[in-house]
């Protein structure tokens, strides 16, 4: 069944779409600009639909300004922010380095640019205050790019929240686990290494992972309509390996774990970072019914008890659902262009405004804050109070940023010596330190695994990448003993012990792995 988006709480501004191939009723167009062309480019699909035309993109790297020339010849392409923000644009989608989203925001907004910004809105509670007040003042929109509820199953828990069928909120976990700050330390989103290749990301290298709770807690809020007012955070101290040395010194794991009270008195756990399970799940108890999206499963549990029947469910797609199918993660992308759009044409308001962008980005700071004091509860204040921005005004406290632009080798004087760096850390975190630990680690575990055809390509590829492996392993050991001490030669000897190298390297082990790899092949093609 096709569900009306008059279901959900937004409200459609044409059924269908017009003979102009548009969902909206209007010849209006909107001139974009993407600031930030990795994750930005990642729009370009959703925007077809949508009376948008991409007209400018601006990044400071080449290679995502070469990309994105490719795929939009006709469009301005510059490194200067200054010169982008003059270009004939409406509006602005905003994909910077996240530390610099307010100030860019605001920047475009003073400009006269409506601004669609990427997750999250702001690095600390005095920029939360002038970006709102920013976005006070301006005619312009300000929507926040939070697209994890916008998947068709979240939203369809989020109709039936709506309609009362699992009541008022007890409890829930939202999880957003994605081991992607590791390789995104050292290459770009379109899979380029870092450049200069002695350095690292501007952000993911060192922002912990409390701020970047949107993804986990934006769900939720959508569904229930509501916001956190109080968040503690115990700090754990066991981390994954390649963190920088500023990030171990905090003394607070890079995973993120906080509780937070709702406003309706809910209890809530939010659950982020890089681990060696990413999940992207989320479990809701109301006092009436029960919910919870786990992998690809979609579950209700109904009739207002703990043993009441649980059973799966298909989710359906509102209108324009063929459309989100073919946008990033899980449709959201489509859906967060659709309101902003619609914003923008109509003057519909889209729910992630500028008041609701502060209520999902405030709980991860005051979570940090509280890992750091050992899980002291704060009270998170809301923005949309005057009284409540006054009285963190000046409150600029945050996470002391990496220097990135000095990198982990910053005393090293010739820096050609290791313009490789990025790239080895980049193979043995994407490939070879990880597959060794697979290929030793599932191999133990032959007479256990129930399905054992997932097996074949770990040891295939651990099989077809030795010789590169080796390799890798051996420039890896020479940067990390010429350099010693550094946070470099720091990261890469954590990857090599993971890796096992005097073991995973060994002929020996590679006569086991493809004797077990052929043996496997066979039976597979019984």
């Amino acid at each position: 069944m096709l569900l009306s988006l008059h279901q959900f709480p937004v409200v459609v501004f044409l059924r269908g779409v017009n003979q102009m191939g548009s969902i909206f009723d209007t010849n209006k167009r909107i001139r974009l600009g993407i600031w930030g062309l990795g994750r930005g480019a990642m729009f370009f699909k959703a925007c077809e639909k949508l009376n948008i035309d991409v007209v400018a993109g601006c990044d400071y790297v080449k290679s995502m300004r070469d990309d994105f020339k490719k795929a939009q010849p006709e469009a301005f392409v510059t490194d200067n922010e200054d010169e982008f923000l003059h270009y004939d644009i409406d509006a602005v989608l905003l994909a910077t380095y996240c530390p610099d989203h307010a100030a860019h925001a605001i920047k475009c907004l003073e400009a006269g640019k409506h601004v669609l910004s990427e997750v999250t809105a702001f690095h600390t509670p005095a920029e939360g205050v002038r970006l709102v007040e920013a976005a006070e003042k301006s005619s312009c929109v300000y929507n926040l790019a939070e697209n994890y509820p916008f998947s068709k199953e979240r939203l369809y828990i989020s109709k039936k929240w709506k309609e009362g069928l699992f009541g008022d909120l007890i409890y829930a976990e939202n999880e957003y686990n994605h081991d992607s700050r590791r390789p995104l330390t050292f290459k770009y989103l379109n899979n380029t290494p870092i450049q200069p290749g002695w350095s690292l990301h501007a952000w993911r290298s060192w922002k912990h992972q409390h701020y970047y709770c949107t993804h986990s807690l934006g769900p939720l809020m959508h569904i229930t309509g509501g916001r956190a007012v109080r968040v503690v955070s115990l700090p754990g101290k066991n981390s994954m390996a390649a963190n920088v040395s500023q990030v171990k010194a905090s003394g607070i794991a890079t995973f993120a774990s906080s509780l937070l009270t709702m406003d309706n008195g809910g209890v809530v756990r939010n659950f982020m970072g890089s681990t060696t399970n990413d999940t992207h799940q989320i479990r809701l108890w109301g006092t009436k019914g029960a919910a919870e999206f786990v992998g690809e499963d979609l579950s209700f549990r109904l009739g207002g008890k703990g043993d009441a029947p649980k059973m799966k469910v298909n989710a359906s797609w509102p209108e324009f659902g063929e459309y989100a199918e073919e946008a990033g993660h899980g449709g959201g992308d489509f859906w967060l262009l659709y309101f902003f759009a619609r914003e923008i044409l109509t003057g519909e308001k889209a729910f992630w405004n500028v008041y609701r962008a502060a209520q999902v980005t405030l709980p991860g700071i005051f979570a940090y804050r509280s890992a750091l004091e050992n899980g002291k509860a704060f009270d998170i204040p809301d923005f949309g109070k005057k009284e409540d921005r006054d009285a963190y005004r000046y409150d600029d406290v945050g996470q002391t940023r990496y220097d990135w632009k000095r990198g982990p080798f910053p005393d090293v004087v010739n820096k050609n010596e290791i313009l490789d760096f990025t790239t080895i850390m980049t193979l043995l975190i994407s490939r070879h330190a990880t597959g060794a630990r697979a290929a030793i680690d599932w191999l133990s575990m032959l007479d256990d695994i129930q399905e054992i055809e997932k097996i074949i390509p770990v040891l295939r590829d651990f099989v077809e990448g030795f010789d590169e492996m080796k390799a890798t392993f051996a420039r890896a050991k020479a940067i990390a003993d010429a350099f010693p001490g550094t946070d470099g030669a720091q990261m890469l000897n954590e990857m090599l012990e993971l890796a096992e190298p005097e073991r995973s390297q060994s002929d020996e082990f590679l006569k086991q792995v493809k004797n077990e790899l052929s043996k496997l092949e066979s039976g597979a093609k019984q």
